[in-house]
């Protein structure tokens, strides 16, 4: 695909984009500023290499790149082609099952998402990050995700977790806008956990005393595991807590054991394990990604059951780490309204989306429209109940 001098290519293997052009788009590490773990080549190849996100799981590698008339890297959209819609946490099976219902055939679809990642970050990467050649690059990128769906006639393309500057270039090439909610703590300058608590009304700042004490009244101590921390001996034990709660909450988990050998190769640097210490054995631990201002917490799982633990390893335990490292917020992964008693305020996540078929779009774009209000509403409602005292309201 062809535009001037801008050349748009589709890599069907991770492995084979250049690690160094890569990072020209998107960072390299967590010092680096706006890097998002999620989109690293390192992450990104693991999914790939492990066998949790390829063919064979129906997560087809159809990656984006744009080169420009010297064949450099510009811009990227990660990118696959799916026969499902498992791992993506924007819901859209209810329009798979009315499109077939109808006669339609909605899989396969294109999907630029992070695999199993419910964490917002770039999509449209751009080499150049301000100004109107990058919106032209992102631009491009949104334009070509039709071509490609086109070409494949394939029924749709959705990109989800979507930045809210992107936005603007999706809407520029005629996607549809869909909205949704998650719970994010924001780190207003906190020199430790009590400041933070200081911001709370009296009951909900006894209660999370409280419930920190009972967590850890088993006798049960934490311990921040990152870098050299991160063994093969530590991975057995996490993924050992992985499969267990996967197994009980999806059935079958997607993450491979190899997956966790190699983002602790790449990447250890930027993970985060808390992990939970009984009787001289980790009982339950909770993974986290350290971005270049965020801390992203993914998965967690057990061996023993205890009260409040869950709380206490994935929500307070990541704020005390966010405070420490002065990171500006905690995104606590998808739905949890649970979360909001704890410090973690409603934030609005958007994604994009097109629709082929002019009467599926018609009818998606007007579900669309009706739910962005009710996320909206119910996101107010939200606020109003979290526990900050009057006046001392988060904003993410």
């Amino acid at each position: 695909m062809t535009e001037g001098d801008l050349t748009l290519h589709v890599e069907t293997r991770f492995a084979d984009i250049r690690e160094a052009d890569w990072q020209a788009l998107t960072g390299a590490c967590s010092r680096t500023p706006g890097y998002n773990p999620f989109i690293s080549h390192a992450f990104l190849s693991a999914l790939e290499e492990s066998g949790s996100a390829d063919a064979d799981t129906g997560w087809l590698g159809q990656h984006l790149l744009l080169r420009n008339g010297e064949g450099q890297l510009i811009g990227a959209l990660p990118c696959y082609l799916k026969s499902h819609s498992q791992g993506e946490y924007v819901f859209d099976h209810a329009w798979a099952d009315a499109f077939q219902r109808a006669g339609g055939r909605y899989y396969p679809k294109l999907q630029s998402c992070v695999p199993f990642t419910p964490a917002t970050g770039p999509r449209l990467l751009a080499q150049a990050p301000e100004g109107s050649d990058a919106e032209m690059i992102r631009i491009a990128l949104a334009e070509g995700l039709k071509t490609l769906a086109s070409r494949l006639k394939v029924s749709s393309a959705h990109v989800t977790f979507v930045p809210e500057a992107e936005m603007a270039a999706f809407g520029a090439a005629d996607y549809l806008h869909r909205t949704d909610q998650q719970f994010h703590f924001t780190n207003d300058g906190y020199g430790c956990h009590d400041d933070f608590l200081a911001t709370l009304a009296s009951r909900k700042r006894k209660g999370l005393k409280r419930e920190r004490r009972d967590a850890l009244a088993n006798g049960i101590t934490i311990d921040w595991l990152t870098g050299s921390d991160l063994t093969e001996d530590i991975w057995d034990q996490f993924y050992a807590f992985y499969m267990d709660t996967g197994s009980r909450k999806w059935g079958r988990p997607y993450l491979t054991r190899s997956f966790y050998s190699l983002i602790g190769e790449r990447m250890a640097n930027d993970i985060l394990l808390v992990m939970a210490k009984r009787d001289g054995r980790y009982i339950a631990g909770a993974i986290n990604f350290i971005g270049a201002d965020a801390l992203y917490g993914r998965h967690w799982g057990c061996l023993e059951d205890h009260p409040f633990l869950h709380f206490e390893v994935c929500y307070h335990q990541a704020i005390d780490f966010a405070i420490a490292r002065k990171l500006k917020r905690v995104e606590a992964g998808a739905q949890g309204e649970h979360k909001l008693a704890r410090g973690y305020m409603p934030v609005t996540t958007h994604s994009a989306h097109h629709i082929a078929h002019p009467g599926l779009r018609h009818a998606v774009a007007d579900y669309l429209e009706r739910e962005r209000r009710e996320v909206e509403a119910v996101s107010d409602m939200l606020a109003e109940h979290g526990p900050f005292r009057r006046g001392e309201r988060q904003d993410d």
